[in-house]
C-alpha cells in the first residue's frame, strides 16, 4: 500500500514553473489576454487565456521562441502574499478579471499568494523552481476550447497544452511515444475502421455503434453473461427511468442531481418527475424487496447490462471514452457480514479474468478509494463511525487478498469506499474501468433485510461491482491496445476468402459456407480485382486471417492461408478450420 501519488513532485513543480513562462510570453505577444488558470498536470501543463481570436500553430511557435527567451534570461520566481483588498487592487489594475473572480471565491483566512519573475506577475499558491533557467526541455503540444471553469455556461477560452522534462533525451522519448499513441487514437482509427461514429445533430456523448463495433460489443456482452452464470449470478432488466421518489430514498436526488438528465420539473413537487438512470443499484434492489428473504439465500448475485445516462459536460466529451449514454456491466450482491470477503475476492477474480482475457490488466493498477472527513461540499452519507468500519473492513479484506494498492482520498462513492480498478491507455493517461465498492448504508435505507439462523431480522451488505466496466469505454481501449487489429476470437470479421479467377468462385462459396457453419465471422471477395490488392485492402482493414483460392485450390480442395503475421502456407478446408476454431476457443491474443 502506499499513498496515491500522481507524478513526482519536483516534476511538477517544473511544469508548473513553464506554464508560467508560457504565459508571460503569451502576454509579451499579446498583452490584451486575460489570464485565467495554469496547472501543471499529470503529462505536462496548460493555460487558459481569454483572447479575441482563437490561437494558431503558429503562434504557438511564436510562443516557444518568447519562451526561450525568458528562459536565457534565468529570472527568479520571487513568491509574495497580499491582504485580500490589496490582491484584488493589484489584479484589477492588471485588468485580469479571473484573478480577481478566483480571489474572492477563496476562504476568508486563506493566504493569498502571488508569483514574480521579472515584470510578470501571477496569482499562484506554487510550487516552483526557483528560476526559469532550470526549465530546459518543453514543447507546445496543441491548442482547445475550454470552458472557464469546466462549465459550458461560461465563457470559452483558449487553451495551451505543453509538456517539460528535466531532460531533453526524456523530452525526445516522451514525443516519440505520443506520435505513436496518436497513430493509435481510438478517435482516429475507431471512424476509419468505421467501429463508430458521431453526428452533430444527435449530440455530443452520443456516439452511433457502427457494425463492426456493436458486433464486438455483441461478443463481449454475450462472453461476460456467460461468465457471470458460471459465477452464479442471476439477471435482471430494470427501467432506464424512475421518480424521484426512488433516486431520493437512495441519495442520488440530494448527490448527484447535476448529473442526472431530468424529465420534469425537480423542483415541483405537485407533479411527477422522473429521471433517466445514472446508475442501477436502487432498480436492483427492488428485485430483492419482491419478498422476504432468509440467510440461506444469500449471497444473492445480481447482474444486468444496464444502460446508463449521465449529464457531463460538454467540453468533457472525447469519443467513446466519455460519453453520455453508455452500456455498463453492473451487478450487485446482498449478502451476510460473514460472506463479505469471500465474495469480494469472487468479484475481483471476476474482474481479473475478464480484463487478463482482454489482454487489459497488464496495464492496470489499483486504488483503494476512500472518503474525506473534511469534504467541504457534504458529500458522503453516513456517519464517521460507519465510513471508518467500513474502509477498515476492506483494507483488511485487501491485505489478505495481497491487493497493492495505491490510496485515493475524497475518491470514494457517497454510499461507501471502493477497490477502483485503473487503466492506463497509449497515452498515458489513467481511467478507472472497473470498480467493487462495500456498501453498509443502502440496504438500510432501501429497507432491505434477511432472516437470520437465530430468527431475528438483518441488515445485509451489498457490494456494487462491475465484471468489465462500460462496453463503449472498453471497445475504445481495445482499438487502441491492439491499433484495430483485434484478436481473431473478437474480430468482427474473422475471415475473407478471395479468389484468384472468377472459376474459384464457387469453391470460395462453399468454403464460406462451410466456415460460417462452425460460427466463423466469414466474409468473401469476389471482385474482378488483381489478388494483391485484394490482400492489401484486407490487411488495412485489419482481418485476421485471408484465405485465398485460385484454379490449384479449387481443384485439389485445399486454400492458401495468409495472416496478419504471415504467410501460412496450404491447409485443407478441415485443417484451416480446426486452426481457427482452436484459435477462438483459447482465445489468443
Amino acid at each position: 500500500m502506499q499513498e496515491n501519488v500522481h507524478f513526482d513532485a519536483t516534476l511538477s513543480s517544473l511544469r508548473h514553473t513553464a506554464s508560467h513562462i508560457m504565459a508571460q510570453a503569451v502576454k509579451k505577444l499579446k498583452p490584451e489576454a486575460k489570464l485565467a488558470i495554469g496547472p501543471s498536470i499529470e503529462n505536462g501543463f496548460y493555460y487558459d487565456f481569454d483572447v479575441d481570436e482563437p490561437f494558431t500553430q503558429e503562434f504557438l511557435a511564436q510562443v516557444e521562441k518568447e519562451m526561450k527567451h525568458i528562459i536565457k534570461q534565468n529570472l527568479k520566481l520571487e513568491r509574495f502574499e497580499l491582504p485580500r483588498a490589496e490582491a484584488i487592487a493589484l489584479m484589477e489594475e492588471k485588468g485580469e478579471s479571473y484573478k480577481v473572480e478566483l480571489i474572492n471565491d477563496l476562504p476568508e483566512d486563506a493566504a493569498i499568494s502571488f508569483y514574480k519573475q521579472g515584470d510578470f506577475v501571477d496569482l499562484c499558491a506554487g510550487p516552483h523552481v526557483v528560476s526559469t533557467g532550470k526549465v530546459k526541455a518543453y514543447k507546445l503540444l496543441s491548442v482547445a476550447g475550454a470552458y472557464w471553469r469546466g462549465s459550458e455556461k461560461n465563457k470559452m477560452l483558449q487553451r495551451i497544452y505543453g509538456t517539460a522534462f528535466e531532460s531533453r533525451e526524456e523530452l525526445d522519448a516522451y514525443i516519440q511515444q505520443q506520435e505513436e499513441a496518436r497513430k493509435r487514437d481510438h478517435n482516429k482509427i475507431g471512424r476509419e475502421l468505421e467501429y463508430f461514429t458521431t453526428v452533430d445533430e444527435i449530440g455530443q456523448g452520443l456516439p452511433i455503434i457502427l457494425p463492426k463495433g456493436a458486433r464486438v460489443m455483441q461478443i463481449l456482452q454475450r462472453w461476460i453473461e456467460d461468465e457471470e452464470q458460471k459465477r452464479g449470478y442471476i439477471l435482471t432488466r430494470t427501467p432506464m427511468m424512475a421518480k424521484r421518489e426512488l433516486y431520493k430514498i437512495s441519495g442520488h436526488w440530494d448527490h448527484y442531481l447535476d448529473g442526472m438528465f431530468i424529465l420534469g420539473d425537480p423542483h415541483d413537487e405537485t407533479k411527477e418527475c422522473f429521471a433517466l438512470r445514472p446508475m442501477t443499484c436502487p432498480f436492483q434492489y427492488q428485485a430483492y424487496l419482491n419478498r422476504m428473504r432468509s440467510y440461506r439465500d444469500l449471497p444473492l448475485r445480481y447482474a444486468e447490462n444496464s444502460t446508463l445516462f449521465r449529464n457531463e459536460d460538454s467540453g468533457e466529451m472525447h469519443g467513446l471514452i466519455r460519453v453520455r449514454q453508455f452500456t455498463i456491466t453492473e451487478g450487485h450482491l446482498v449478502l451476510r457480514p460473514d460472506q463479505l470477503e469471500e465474495e469480494f475476492k469472487g468479484c475481483l477474480e471476476l474482474a481479473k479474468h475478464v480484463l487478463g482475457t482482454l489482454g487489459m490488466l497488464e496495464h492496470c493498477s489499483f486504488r483503494f478509494s476512500q472518503w474525506d472527513p473534511a469534504n467541504p461540499k457534504n458529500k458522503y452519507e453516513g456517519t464517521a463511525e460507519q465510513w471508518n468500519e467500513a474502509q477498515a473492513v476492506m483494507g483488511k479484506i485487501l491485505d489478505n487478498l495481497g491487493v497493492e494498492y495505491t490510496i485515493g482520498i475524497d475518491e470514494a462513492a457517497f454510499y461507501g469506499p471502493k477497490l477502483d480498478i485503473q487503466y492506463k491507455n497509449v497515452f498515458g493517461k489513467e481511467d478507472t474501468i472497473v470498480t467493487i465498492q462495500i456498501d453498509m448504508l443502502l440496504a438500510e435505507k432501501f429497507g432491505m433485510e434477511y432472516v437470520d439462523s437465530d430468527g431475528q431480522k438483518k441488515t445485509p451488505y451489498i457490494i456494487h461491482r462491475t465484471s468489465m466496466g462500460c462496453y463503449e469505454r472498453t471497445l475504445a481501449y481495445l482499438i487502441e491496445l491492439y491499433a484495430g487489429a483485434f484478436p481473431l476470437w473478437l474480430s468482427p470479421e474473422q475471415v475473407r476468402i478471395m479468389t484468384i479467377t472468377s472459376r474459384a468462385d464457387d469453391a470460395a462459396c462453399a468454403l464460406r459456407d462451410k466456415l460460417a457453419a462452425a460460427g466463423i465471422r466469414v466474409e468473401t471477395d469476389l471482385r474482378n480485382e488483381k489478388i494483391g490488392f485484394k490482400i492489401r485492402e484486407a490487411q488495412v482493414q485489419k482481418v485476421p486471417y485471408m484465405l485465398v483460392l485460385g484454379d490449384k485450390e479449387a481443384e485439389s480442395g485445399t486454400v492458401a492461408v495468409r495472416s496478419r503475421k504471415g504467410d501460412l502456407g496450404t491447409m485443407s478446408s478441415d485443417e484451416i478450420l480446426a486452426h481457427l476454431l482452436n484459435e477462438i476457443a483459447t482465445k489468443a491474443l
